[in-house]
């Protein structure tokens, strides 16, 4: 996707030297910079302090830090497991983050210990390149529901999306999940108009999808995340989308905290309310998200500061809360699938069920986790 007029990607190894490359997103929308991590504390580092975010570029980022792990192994299984778990323990939530870590490790095991490095960083780039690949599907299948709404509308008139944290190219390799047909729709010529959430405490809509939307000169929006549901009341909303990090096989869905709410003000208001994510996102294992799926809970001074542009150009914190007032910091809510009107996947839309799931994800194709 386009930075400043110039294709990027979230991660990539480096064409000279033995580095994984990243768009250090902890600076955006004020800093452009990449990182460079050599070693697998590195890549852990930049997982669990959020330098990448994002269910699809945690699970790349994971699958090169594998790659360094092959290094430093040296034809050791303990060591290799020993960073393994090192880079599962970063964030909970995501199941990409362990899909990918979980596919090198076996990719490595039926290979000779003396390739173990080429075979990785084979396997990281393959993880990469399959996670853009299946984007860039999602958003062909999702540009035709946008199609559909345009096609009701007069001539011209845009029509408006709602999104929630960012889903963005930034959250995965390229192209994103949930933004992914806004692009496409865009780049067809189909008017659009993106209702960006701020996404509190992290402010990854109203800094990181509005970045985005910018560099892809969509028309869009940045509200406070409380006024979806009145938007949504005054036929202001015509479509939700939104990512995950997690999805069960039954269709409930684990994303950034906020998500179940639009749910319900999209339900209650009948908007239909789409969640779009590559297969690598299903977790085949859980069947029952609210019970079952790990909500990592943060600091709580993401939630009592904040990162803003002084007037000197310097980006400077600030104290929000009360000094002295606990905070707490549940990063995730689950969507009960009654509340998704259907998955937007790399092989097609599909009803939130086993059923749906099923019938595009028969269970003799999925990939063990």
């Amino acid at each position: 996707m386009l930075v400043n007029g110039s294709t990027h990607r979230t991660v990539w190894s480096a064409a000279e030297g033995e580095t994984v490359q990243i768009i250090d997103q902890s600076k955006l929308p004020w800093n452009f910079e990449i990182e460079n991590l050599r070693c697998v504390s590195e890549v852990a580092t930049a997982i669990s302090e959020m330098h990448v975010r994002g269910a699809g570029c945690i699970g790349a980022t994971a699958g090169y830090g594998m790659w360094l792990a092959a290094k430093k192994a040296r034809g050791s299984d303990e060591r290799l497991l020993e960073s393994a778990h090192e880079l599962i323990a970063t964030r909970p939530t995501a199941s990409n983050l362990t899909w990918a870590v979980e596919r090198q490790l076996t990719k490595l095991r039926a290979s000779p210990v003396d390739r173990w490095v080429a075979v990785a960083k084979q396997e990281a780039e393959t993880i990469a390149n399959e996670d853009a690949a299946w984007c860039q599907r999602i958003g062909e299948h999702g540009c035709k529901l946008i199609h559909e709404i345009a096609s009701q509308k007069a001539p011209g008139e845009p029509v408006h999306i709602l999104t929630h944290c960012n889903a963005g190219w930034l959250a995965f390799t390229d192209w994103g999940s949930a933004t992914a047909p806004i692009y496409a729709a865009h780049r067809a010529g189909i008017p659009v108009h993106v209702w960006v959430d701020e996404t509190r405490p992290r402010n990854q809509g109203a800094r990181l999808t509005a970045w985005e939307l910018m560099n892809e000169k969509v028309p869009h929006t940045v509200i406070v995340d409380n006024a979806g549901g009145h938007l949504m009341q005054h036929g202001m909303v015509d479509l939700v989308i939104t990512g995950t990090d997690r999805t069960t096989y039954t269709g409930d869905v684990a994303n950034k905290i906020g998500t179940y709410l639009k749910a319900l003000a999209a339900h209650d208001n009948g908007i239909p309310f789409y969640v779009a994510l590559p297969s690598s996102t299903f977790d085949w294992k859980m069947r029952d998200g609210v019970r079952e799926i790990p909500i990592e809970e943060r600091g709580g001074s993401e939630v009592s500061l904040m990162d803003g542009l002084a007037e000197d150009g310097s980006i400077q914190k600030v104290d929000l809360v009360n000094p002295g007032s606990p905070t707490a910091n549940h990063a995730f809510d689950v969507t009960p699938a009654r509340l998704v009107t259907g998955l937007i996947t790399e092989r097609g839309i599909c009803a939130a069920s086993e059923d749906g799931i099923s019938r595009l994800y028969p269970p003799h194709e999925r990939a063990t986790q």
